[in-house]
């Protein structure tokens, strides 16, 4: 804690100060443009990664950036609150799905039910990735290891880019052109950040080409 609180300090004497004005401003309301969904794993930072600043992403984290499908949760959703508020109230353009290497949560779900006998929401949470599974041992039985744990990583975006689209509002948005998915994964080691193109339906990084297109 001793850190954080160093760390708290020293923001308010340098960097806010230098950024006062900006700080000033932000604060009357918020018009970010991207709803970026992602995982609660402390090494993703989706502010570091994509260079943003306060006020350009809305960001909803949670174990495995798992989205529960329309209804699938009826009490107490907050990533389906969040979902609503980015959509219908903050009117955000895009919604970033983005997963990452080394994922606990998909490898959570390859374990056996015993080692979440003290973790009961933890089980119950990981069962909404439990299609993920199924997916890899019907199609990449022989799969192992590190393959086995990257097509997880990569089937679990996709699968929650799925899921999102159960949103009635979602899907009118995406109907009408004001609203954009994305399928992300970040790559922790290299830094490297794929983008699923679904006209090849496959993960390919983010070029620079492609970043001065935009």
């Amino acid at each position: 804690m001793e850190k954080l609180y160093k760390g708290i300090h020293r923001f308010q004497e340098s960097h806010f100060k230098k950024e006062e004005d900006f700080f000033k401003r932000i604060s009357k309301g918020q018009t970010p443009e991207v709803l970026f969904i992602t995982c609660s794993d402390s090494r993703v930072d989706p502010n570091l990664v994509t260079q943003s600043k306060p006020g350009e992403l809305f960001i909803v984290r949670n174990v495995g950036n798992i989205i529960p499908p329309y209804d699938a949760i009826k009490d107490k959703n907050s990533v389906a609150a969040a979902i609503e508020f980015a959509v219908l109230d903050l009117k955000v353009n895009d919604i970033i799905v983005c997963g990452h290497s080394n994922c606990g949560a998909m490898q959570a779900i390859f374990k056996g039910e015993r080692e979440f006998e003290q973790m009961p929401h933890l089980k119950d949470w990981l069962r909404l990735a439990m299609p993920v599974k199924k997916i890899i041992e019907e199609y990449c039985p022989h799969a192992c290891g590190e393959s086995r744990q990257r097509i997880a990583e990569e089937e679990n975006i996709l699968a929650q880019l799925q899921n999102i689209q159960t949103y009635p509002f979602v899907a009118q948005a995406l109907k009408e052109g004001s609203l954009h998915l994305h399928g992300w994964y970040y790559n922790i080691e290299t830094g490297r950040v794929c983008a699923y193109n679904p006209k090849k339906d496959m993960f390919a990084e983010i070029s620079q080409e492609e970043i001065l297109i935009q």
